[in-house]
């Protein structure tokens, strides 16, 4: 399926005595770019869970929290030894930078992980964790697909006005050939006037010049680029459609800026400008897919 880069995904569940809610953001990005914050109880199944996200992800910067609910009425207690290097860490500051102030208890108390409860020791199991991942990847997941669709629709919306474009300047190049090839003929005989005209010379010239206007081999290009991109949004392979599009659409951009340059006509032109518009408002769009 089409996925875009971004979507949002939740889960929770009971992970040993505790309660874990798992939230996903995901945005668009280059590569698989994971970023994953744990509480210290749960940070030791970090491997597990970038693993989880890897399996579901192909491309996009991904972040995912965890937070664990605690019992707060199991007793508190302080952690002497994290208390005991906070307040080293202070009066090296505090000698450092010769403060005279004394230190304050009751900002130590408030820094991380000072206070905690027995239900702060880690519990579970890894499988517990995992299955609370997975199903937050799952929601991103359904996120991720129902905006691809539409995604995909617009793409397709615009590969059609590109495609009415094509059609034009198909129909319009072999008239261009005539009428540029009477005007050559005409603007010779003006000019050698009373001057007997080389007609194979001048055959050689028109022929010269229907090379240099000639568009066919673009228009050939256009239609196998467009079907292309047409077969892969149909089909998307397994590792996503975002690169191999952004590709075609290279490709195409190159077509219209060698049909602009032989163009020589105003109708074609504007056809070209509009493709050219069209595949930039799909570029912005094909950021966004996987």
């Amino acid at each position: 399926m089409i996925k875009s880069m971004t979507g949002f995904g939740a889960g929770d569940g009971a992970v040993g005595e505790a309660r874990v809610s798992v939230e996903i953001r995901s945005v668009n990005h280059r590569y698989f770019n994971p970023s994953i914050k744990l509480p210290n109880e749960l940070s030791r199944w970090e491997a597990e869970v970038r693993e989880a996200l890897r399996r579901a992800v192909v491309r996009g910067h991904v972040t995912l929290t965890a937070r664990v609910d605690r019992n707060r009425t199991d007793e508190a207690r302080i952690d002497e030894e994290r208390f005991g290097s906070y307040v080293e860490q202070v009066r090296k500051l505090h000698e450092r930078f010769g403060i005279t102030s004394p230190i304050d208890a009751a900002a130590i108390l408030r820094l991380p992980d000072v206070i905690c409860s027995e239900s702060d020791e880690p519990t579970g199991t890894p499988e517990e964790f995992v299955a609370i991942v997975v199903r937050a990847v799952d929601a991103l997941d359904r996120m991720r697909i129902a905006e691809g669709a539409k995604l995909a629709g617009y793409i397709e919306a615009r590969l059609a006005v590109i495609a009415d474009a094509v059609e034009r300047i198909a129909e319009r190049a072999p008239q261009r050939l005539v009428e540029q090839r009477e005007r050559l003929r005409t603007a010779v005989q003006d000019l050698a006037s009373g001057v007997t005209i080389d007609d194979q010379r001048l055959a050689q010239e028109i022929a010269i010049l229907a090379d240099r206007l000639d568009v066919s081999e673009e228009i050939s290009r256009f239609h196998a680029h467009l079907g292309a991109v047409g077969s892969t949004l149909a089909t998307p392979p397994a590792d996503g459609v975002g690169k191999r599009i952004g590709f075609l659409l290279q490709e195409l951009l190159r077509e219209a800026n060698t049909t602009g340059s032989k163009a020589n006509d105003a109708a074609i032109v504007r056809d070209v400008i509009l493709i050219k518009e069209e595949l930039e408002r799909i570029r912005e769009q094909v950021e966004n897919l996987e």
